[in-house]
This record gives C-alpha cells, structure tokens and sequence, in this order.
C-alpha cells in the first residue's frame, strides 16, 4: 500500500467495501430510524449488518490459499491514502488558510469555514490519528 496506494482503476469502477458499508447503514438508517418501536428497529439494523458481514467473511473463506488475506489486505490497508490527504493539507495551507479549510473539509466531518490555520492543521492531524486505527491497525493486526 506504501507503494502503490489506492489502485484507482478498480475503485473507478466499482465501490470501495468502505463505502459500500456506509451505503449499507445510510439505507437501514432511512428505512429503520423512524416508527415507534426505535429500538427494535435498531437491534433489526445491526442484525442485517452482522449477518452481512458474516456472509461476506463466509464467501472470501472458498477463496483458495491465503488470497482472501492478501485480497483483504490490499482493500483495507491505506496506510497511503491516509499520508496523501494528510499532505494534501499541508500543501494547501502553504497556499492559503482558506484552500487548507477547503482540502481539510474533504477529510473531516466537522464545520471548517471558521478554522484558523493551527485549527486546519490539528483537524488533519486529528483525522490522521482517528483512521490510523481505522486504515492500518485493525486491518493489519485483526
């Protein structure tokens, strides 16, 4: 992953297992998150999400020898992606606080139109420490 990064010819084409998890609850969420019975409904939603997940663990173990792994790994590694938006960051607060606030947008979910350039560049850092475990650790380790 350090290498190469994200293979952008096949996240082109098809959707990243990221982003198809976060279209998986985005969809229970608007079907399931209303009603009178919440609970149920969300004990229903991480049901279908656990179950998902299972199927999707069962389908990679047919995969001959350690491919599944080697798959997995390559898919969920982004040791390289989390670097470059990091960077990409620190390139744009050389330029300008306001082309740091709009590059920082793109990597946290929090307002940024009022940030300050140290307030950019802890969003970055911040970001970067909360999907190190996310992109390298559980992937790498579990």
């Amino acid at each position: 992953d350090a290498l190469t990064g994200e293979p952008r010819a096949l996240w082109d084409r098809w959707p990243h297992p990221a982003v198809l998890m976060g279209r998986a609850v985005a969809a229970l969420d608007r079907r399931l998150n209303r009603g009178d019975t919440p609970r149920l409904n969300g004990v229903l939603a991480v049901l279908i999400l656990v179950a998902g997940a299972g199927l999707s663990g069962a389908a990679l173990t047919w995969l001959p020898g350690i491919w599944a792994e080697v798959i997995l790994g390559a898919i969920l590694l982004a040791q390289r992606a989390l670097a470059d938006h990091v960077t990409a960051v620190a390139r744009a607060l050389d330029l300008s606080v306001a082309d740091g606030r709009a590059v920082v947008a793109m990597i946290v979910g929090r307002d940024t139109r009022a940030m300050q350039g140290p307030d950019v560049a802890r969003a970055a850092i911040e970001s970067a420490a909360e999907n190190f475990s996310d992109g390298l650790v559980a992937p790498a380790f579990w």
